[in-house]
């Protein structure tokens, strides 16, 4: 005799109601992890990409800078022409321009803001870096003193490093 039963219509609606509220759950936490990874990442590029001019400065012994022109658009600019200024007409070269996502306070107060880095690596100014965002990432700032690059996470009005 053959007793085996197929999937009544009942059952199947209640694993299709299951699974729809189960993928749409998971797509608001996807959506807001999604918009914590871009935060971070943003502030990754930005991290290394001022290492990178720090290292260039030391390697071939010519000052370098981060030239944080608005917002969203910096660059690394090499000192060809050894004046200590970044003149792109007269000589200096852009080794590459950055465009990124979220706002960063770089340039604050509508400023354009540079970041020089000496023939030793020395950096100036000293400053914080804030990526403007509505997230809670683990890296959201960096942290600029004289000799160091700290990647961190805002706390109140400051950036405290990791």
């Amino acid at each position: 005799m053959n007793n085996s039963r197929g999937v009544t219509l009942i059952e199947l609606l209640i694993v299709v109601t299951i699974i729809g509220i189960l993928s749409v759950s998971l797509g608001f936490a996807y959506s807001g992890w999604l918009g914590r990874y871009k935060v971070e990442k943003q502030t990754k590029e930005i991290y290394a990409d001022m290492m990178t001019a720090r290292m260039l400065a030391m390697a071939r012994s010519r000052e370098h800078f981060v030239d944080f022109t608005g917002p969203t658009t910096y660059s690394i600019v090499e000192d060809t022409n050894d004046n200590s200024a970044i003149n792109i007409g007269a000589g200096d070269t852009i080794l590459f321009p950055k465009t990124v996502e979220y706002d960063n306070n770089a340039n604050g107060y509508g400023i354009p803001l540079t970041f020089s880095f000496n023939r030793r690596g020395l950096i100036s100014p000293l400053r914080t870096i804030r990526i403007s965002h509505n997230t809670d990432p683990d890296y959201d700032c960096i942290v600029v003193s004289s000799t160091r690059i700290n990647m961190g996470q805002m706390s109140g009005g400051s950036c405290i490093h990791k």
